[in-house]
């Protein structure tokens, strides 16, 4: 017989069902013994979380850096840039909307007591470095490798991040439903955790309008600097937005996004440099979702907030996911560190960040991938004027 596939997300979306249904008949024994295994799978996404920086920014340092030139530079900013605005944006919806829609008491104490059921036992894994240091140690080493041509110390690096790829797809995907399912035994065992699902149900609907505008400012900028129809222009990349919500990687897109790219009026040049760079660096969906999902988390929970932790948590954060892997929910794991370390995330949180980031994976990355085609665009009114693009590029 065929072997049944089921995605990712219709993984997690069984493991919440089903944790929601058996944590209203699980003995305390259960619960503990949910809460034993969250415990040492979150220790061991702990010790992950400096070798997936390192393993993802490295070899993208590497890489992008070993291309130099202004045009490297311009499209880096960017896409930087347009990370920036659609963490901040979401950042500035969310703190008008969330209170409003989140109401703290509701699910804080579900979290809060799930966190206070005791596991049988504990198994600490600390992490090597911390996550600054890893960052660091990243740029340090990539940087070092592109300017240096050092390439067997990038070959290393290159396999080191087939491992950590390898790691994540073998055991942290695989445990990942059931990390899920804990979570939920253990907060509907100790109550509310009703509460929890419609709430996430409203951020998910502003999460998705704010994409729906972010692509419509990109490409209404874009248009206004080329002097084309942005709504067109929308129309023509569409394709690529479907393929991206298929594949859930801008990688395995690159290809559709190119063509559609080129279509929409890009020069050939351009359009193969920007776009496969983008992919790498661009993730104004991803940011947005991830930006959203937290300060939802801390609404909840109560926790303080401010406009200046944002900036910095939406920095580092544009930062750290680059190059995440082509496989769902790579952007999330990638920005564990930082909402642990900027702003203090427990391993309950990070769970419930991971099953709310995941079941809009798909729209994030057609996000990302949509707006590669808008900045190309852009990049191609001031870089591919009259077939002088290849002097450019280097």
């Amino acid at each position: 017989m065929k072997k049944i596939r089921i995605s990712l997300l219709g993984r997690i979306g069984l493991a919440i069902v089903i944790g929601i249904a058996i944590g209203w008949i699980v003995p305390e024994w259960g619960a503990r013994l949910a809460s034993t295994f969250n415990t040492v799978f979150g220790s061991f996404l702990g010790f992950m979380i400096p070798l997936i920086i390192i393993g993802f920014v490295t070899p993208a340092i590497a890489s992008i850096g070993s291309k130099a030139g202004r045009l490297l530079i311009v499209t880096a900013a960017l896409a930087y840039a347009a990370t920036l605005l659609a963490g901040m944006l979401s950042y500035a919806t969310g703190a008008l909307t969330f209170p409003n829609l989140i109401h703290g008491n509701l699910a804080n104490g579900s979290i809060v007591a799930a966190q206070a059921v005791e596991p049988f036992f504990r198994v600490e894994i600390p992490a090597m470095m911390a996550v600054t240091t890893a960052l660091v140690l990243s740029f340090l080493i990539g940087l070092g490798i592109a300017y240096s041509g050092a390439k067997v110390l990038s070959a290393g690096f290159d396999e080191f991040r087939e491992i950590v790829v390898k790691a994540i797809r073998g055991i942290v995907l695989p445990l990942l439903p059931v990390y899920i399912f804990g979570i939920f035994v253990v907060m509907t065992f100790t109550g509310e955790v009703a509460g929890i699902v419609i709430t996430f149900s409203k951020i998910i609907v502003v999460i998705f309008i704010l994409h729906v505008f972010i692509l419509l400012l990109q490409y209404c900028v874009a248009g206004l600097l080329a002097g084309r129809n942005p709504l067109t222009m929308l129309r023509t990349m569409f394709p690529a937005y479907l393929t991206a919500l298929g594949t859930q990687s801008s990688a395995a897109t690159i290809p559709v996004t190119l063509e559609r790219a080129v279509k929409m009026g890009v020069s050939e040049d351009i359009a193969g440099f920007v776009v496969p760079l983008c992919a790498t660096i661009h993730m104004s969906g991803s940011t947005l979702k991830i930006v959203a999902c937290a300060l939802a988390m801390m609404i909840m929970q109560g926790i303080p907030y401010d406009l200046p932790m944002f900036i910095h948590f939406t920095a580092m954060l544009g930062i750290t996911i680059i190059a995440a892997p082509g496989i769902p929910g790579g952007a999330i794991m990638a920005s564990l560190g930082l909402l642990s370390s900027i702003l203090g995330f427990t391993d309950a949180q990070n769970a419930l960040m991971i099953a709310l980031y995941i079941a809009m994976d798909s729209f994030g990355t057609a996000c990302n991938v949509t707006g590669d085609g808008a900045l190309a665009m852009i990049i191609d009114r001031y870089f591919g004027k009259k077939g002088d693009v290849s002097r450019r590029l280097s």
